[in-house]
């Protein structure tokens, strides 16, 4: 015969289920509180969306700078180009994702600039595995400043820069291999 009414197990599951609800609603954007005004940002985050166009504009110049030593590794080790040029072509992608908006969506203006890439920094090693490698070591660094911005940039940009930093780290992962299958 089977037992009937409320159970240990039965009770907990109720338990648990309310108080997730009183959490989710405590979570939510129910801004009658305040008059239907949105709560001041922290500081950190107000920071951030002022500092917005300066972080897209140093990872769009780290970008360049990356592809330059794409270019470079490419050129001196052509055995290599075909592995890199997928990768090349992502960073690439994400220099566009990550440029500013405003330069995204207007035509260039009539002030000439300069949109030439800075030089990489460094010669590219003679070693077809070192350079390799060497591509690796600055896509790492390359995620780890994306992450590190992370905690500065406002939600839309940290999204962002979030999937650009694992990408990054997914290529220093296959650079890394690229490095190993590499003859010398």
């Amino acid at each position: 015969m089977r037992r009937t009414g409320t159970t240990r197990r039965g009770a907990l599951t109720a338990t648990g289920a309310l108080t997730l609800g009183a959490v989710l609603t405590g979570c939510g954007g129910d801004d009658e509180g305040t008059g239907g005004k949105r709560p001041a940002q922290s500081g950190a985050r107000a920071a951030g969306t002022k500092a917005e166009p300066a972080l897209r504009e140093k990872a769009v110049r780290d970008g360049a700078r990356l592809l330059a030593r794409y270019d470079l590794v490419a050129e001196a080790h052509p055995a290599t180009a075909a592995g890199l040029m997928p990768l090349r072509a992502a960073v690439a992608e994400h220099g566009k994702a990550l440029a500013p908006p405003h330069a995204q969506d207007e035509p260039k203006k009539s002030a000439p600039r300069s949109d030439a890439p800075p030089a990489p920094p460094g010669p590219v090693s003679a070693d077809p595995k070192a350079a390799v490698r060497e591509l690796a070591a600055a896509e790492r660094r390359r995620a780890d400043g994306y992450a590190e911005a992370l905690l500065t940039a406002g939600p839309e940009l940290a999204r962002l820069l979030a999937s650009v930093a694992a990408a990054a780290a997914a290529h220093a992962y296959l650079l890394t291999e690229l490095a190993e299958e590499t003859a010398v």
